[in-house]
């Protein structure tokens, strides 16, 4: 072992974050089998919450769920968990959502993370015809007006694209002066938006080397508007004991998908006005033929799947000692997602996090005494709680 793999190898245990499936699941890409019903929903956040995840990103968009009605829900079904949540600042005034944010991070005693989405599709910003430059113009305005609002200000604003007099956020968030905001973007506006308003930036999954160069830059943005931002990595995982079957459950997963649906979502991705997407479809070349892009890295959940495309893939410390690269660049937070997901949190938690030196309530035995059906006590086995959601 080099002095450097010596280094990585003593990072800490990064945080670790799962995903809620809202538009549904299923065991393989392009075959969904589990619709998000509010009980299998329940079932995924339950799970993260006991495995000991530190919280879960609830997508947005398409035919997701609503991400604040969903972690408002999921909330009251869970501990420790936080909710990272969706905000598009084209679809909702930033006097509103800080009012809605305020109101969930005091209902959830203070787990609510913050994501801002001002990326391109057909979904974003209905109603609102804007360029590249003129979305993130309208991100920025927001950012500055809900951060104000949320640090008790009084907030007059006469910009291009918002106006607020006299606006004010009168109840409080329990975290101040607001809620972690997370945001992610790799177009120069985008970067520009995340130096002077964010707190943690996001980026899909790239090569270790790709991603330094882009933190280069937010670290530079936010140095010129005196502020320091966290680094996150958005990716999907495929973790089993051995390598040979880690990588057999990667050609499983796309197993389903006719090389005519990849040539169409290839040339859709590649039409896309978002940077971070055209660079993830670069990663894969919209073909099988190579999408081993780095040694435990993996291209192609990004073959059909818009947005994370890439994917962690072999044993459990193979997968460690691929996401302390990214720790030493200056990652310190994973959002991952397998599929499915129920089933998937568990083997992450089992097999990776041993890996990473984390602890799993779940599977740790308690007062020396071995692991067991007897090991969880009974106050802590809660029944999932019933519900459902219909589309109106």
């Amino acid at each position: 072992m080099t002095h450097a793999d010596a280094l990585i190898a003593q990072l800490p245990s990064p945080d670790l974050y799962w995903f809620i499936p809202s538009g549904g699941d299923g065991r393989r890409l392009g075959q969904p089998s589990r619709p998000a019903s509010f009980q299998y929903l329940s079932q995924v956040a339950q799970a993260a919450d006991v495995l000991g995840f530190d919280g879960v990103l609830l997508p947005t968009g398409g035919t997701n769920e609503d991400t604040l009605i969903v972690a408002s829900a999921l909330s009251s079904l869970t501990r420790q968990l936080r909710f990272l949540v969706a905000l598009r600042p084209g679809l909702v005034s930033p006097v509103l959502a800080a009012r809605l944010t305020a109101s969930l991070d005091r209902i959830t005693g203070g787990r609510v993370n913050l994501n801002i989405v001002s990326g391109s599709g057909h979904f974003d910003f209905e109603g609102l015809n804007l360029t590249q430059e003129e979305r993130y113009a309208l991100t920025n305005e927001w950012l500055g007006i809900f951060r104000a609002l949320l640090s008790g200000e009084t907030v007059d604003h006469h910009g291009e694209h918002l106006q607020v007099h006299g606006g004010r956020s009168l109840l409080p968030s329990v975290q101040r002066p607001y809620p972690p905001i997370y945001f992610g973007g790799s177009s120069d506006p985008a970067i520009r938006v995340a130096g002077e308003h964010v707190d943690v930036y996001l980026s899909w999954g790239e090569r270790p080397a790709q991603m330094a160069e882009k933190f280069g830059r937010v670290r530079a943005e936010a140095a010129r508007a005196g502020r320091t931002v966290r680094f996150g990595l958005r990716a999907h995982i495929i973790v089993r004991d051995t390598e040979e079957e880690a990588w057999a459950a990667a050609d499983d997963l796309i197993a389903g998908i006719s090389d005519e649906e990849i040539t169409r979502a290839h040339q859709a991705f590649l039409a896309s006005a978002s940077e971070g997407q055209r660079r993830q479809s670069e990663l894969n070349g919209g073909t099988r033929a190579s999408l081993r892009v780095g040694k435990n890295l993996w291209a192609g959940v990004g073959l059909v799947r818009g947005g994370a495309g890439t994917a962690f893939v072999g044993s459990p410390e193979n997968v460690a000692a691929a996401m302390r690269e990214y720790q030493a660049i200056g990652v310190d937070t994973f959002v991952l997602s397998g599929y499915p997901h129920l089933e998937e949190a568990y083997r992450t938690a089992e097999l990776l996090f041993p890996a990473l030196g984390r602890p799993s309530p779940l599977f740790t035995p308690r007062d020396g005494l071995p692991l067991s059906h007897t090991s969880t006590p009974a106050t802590e086995r809660e029944p999932v709680l019933t519900g459902r959601f219909r589309s109106i």
